[in-house]
């Protein structure tokens, strides 16, 4: 399809916003897709001012006969959206058909989550991993065994009690652990401040971390990292998540699993024993309730697997028969 408005629309992203190749081709697909789908192409070129509004109505159904993405849906109305607003100022075309378009909403996905047993294989995983680095003489030596085996029980402890992100975690001073109150002062998102709880085995677990810490360096002031590699600098975040890889596989649990799926255990389990949602909301630091509530449908999701597996009426198994 060779067309002047589509030419110079592509010429456009590539001399003057100097889009990649890739972003040009994907832009030259959907302009292509559009027009094989709803236009009338002649000579190669797309009769464009003649597309109206119900024209981009009926490509958004073309599409979802295609069984395509809700993602790849709106990427593509996006992309009409722009090459539209180019045509408008060119004077190729008069108006937008696709301004105050409703695209569809994008599909949510549940977050995933560990079970109350799977954290418990995870949270013991890195005595395990280290004890047998150590007997095998993968670790440097024992003391970096033993240093580091405290240290990240100590992060996933506390991570999964306070339902911290992990660069929250990562960003812990010693200042901002209190071990008398049982609180962990924590910088999120937008620098906020928060207070996060800290349960019982998380204290007992920094606790623990704290005496060896204390044997690996003195540098014990209030502005200091929490947690420390082996040089006594600040654990990084990727440090944390390559180091959980092989705790996961010392628990045989899914590789892909991430530290933040520790954050999204917490909220669940919050909120099946009972916790309401404003209180999770506040312990999550969410802005917005909208973003807290996404953890009622897990929660939801759960009770009606339960339900269907368990209710003798629920129709998902046949029924015996009546006495």
């Amino acid at each position: 399809m060779e067309d002047k408005a589509l030419g110079a629309f592509l010429s456009y992203l590539a001399n003057e916003r100097q889009a990649s190749e890739h972003t040009l081709d994907s832009y030259r697909i959907d302009m292509i897709q559009f027009a094989e789908l709803v236009m009338e192409v002649k000579d190669g070129s797309a009769e464009w001012n003649n597309v109206s509004i119900y024209d981009a109505r009926k490509f958004i159904l073309a599409l979802q006969e295609l069984k395509e993405a809700r993602t790849s849906i709106q990427r593509k109305i996006s992309a009409m959206r722009s090459f539209f607003r180019f045509l408008v100022r060119e004077e190729f075309v008069k108006q937008n058909p696709f301004i105050g378009l409703t695209s569809p909403k994008r599909e949510q996905k549940l977050p995933k989550f560990l079970t109350v047993d799977q954290i418990t294989k995870l949270l013991d995983a890195p005595t395990a991993y280290w004890k047998d680095a150590a007997e095998k003489g993968v670790a440097k030596d024992e003391n970096h065994a033993v240093l580091a085996a405290a240290r990240d029980s100590a992060i996933l402890e506390t991570i999964y009690s306070g339902g911290m992100r992990i660069s929250e975690a990562a960003g812990l001073n010693i200042g901002s652990i209190d071990l008398i109150s049982d609180v962990a002062k924590v910088r999120g998102k937008g620098k906020k401040e928060r207070i996060c709880a800290l349960g019982k085995l998380a204290t007992s677990a920094i606790n623990r971390y704290l005496k060896i810490r204390s044997a690996w360096t003195s540098d014990s002031r209030r502005e200091s990292p929490l947690f420390i590699n082996h040089d006594g600098g600040r654990l990084s975040v990727r440090s944390i998540q390559r180091s959980l890889k092989s705790y996961l596989t010392m628990a045989g649990l899914p590789r892909d699993l991430t530290p933040h799926k520790l954050r999204h255990s917490f909220a669940t389990h919050l909120l099946d024993a009972g916790a309401d949602l404003r209180s999770v909301q506040e312990m999550l630091g969410h802005a917005n309730l909208s973003t807290t509530q996404i953890y009622t449908h897990v929660s939801s999701e759960r009770l009606k697997a339960v339900y269907a597996k368990a209710h003798p009426r629920s129709g998902s198994k046949k029924l015996d028969d009546a006495d």
